[in-house]
């Protein structure tokens, strides 16, 4: 995706690009961002913790603490804080 945001930059071109490529690669290309936050764009992420019963073997015992650290105050918080170059990268939604 990188290289795409330099020759987007390069040629005066266009591209879509996720925010943390933009973020990092923003300085060395000058691009500007145009369209942003629009509903049909929207990208979520999720954590599954995956049925022992259906996959034995698996650290089960690992994920469900990742998942309950992620979808915790404390996780939500690391989420939204994490930030590339001052932008934020992701926008926490756990319920």
């Amino acid at each position: 995706m990188g290289q795409v945001l330099t020759m987007a930059g390069q040629l005066g071109g266009y591209t879509l690009t996720d925010r943390a490529t933009y973020a990092a690669y923003k300085d060395k290309t000058g691009l500007v961002t145009l369209v942003e936050g629009d509903p049909k764009m929207f990208n979520p992420y999720g954590v599954i913790v995956v049925n022992p019963r259906k996959h034995p073997g698996l650290n089960t015992q690992g994920a469900t603490a990742f998942s309950n650290w992620l979808t915790s105050a404390e996780g939500q918080k690391a989420v939204a804080d994490f930030k590339i170059n001052g932008v934020q990268m992701f926008f926490p939604t756990a319920r």
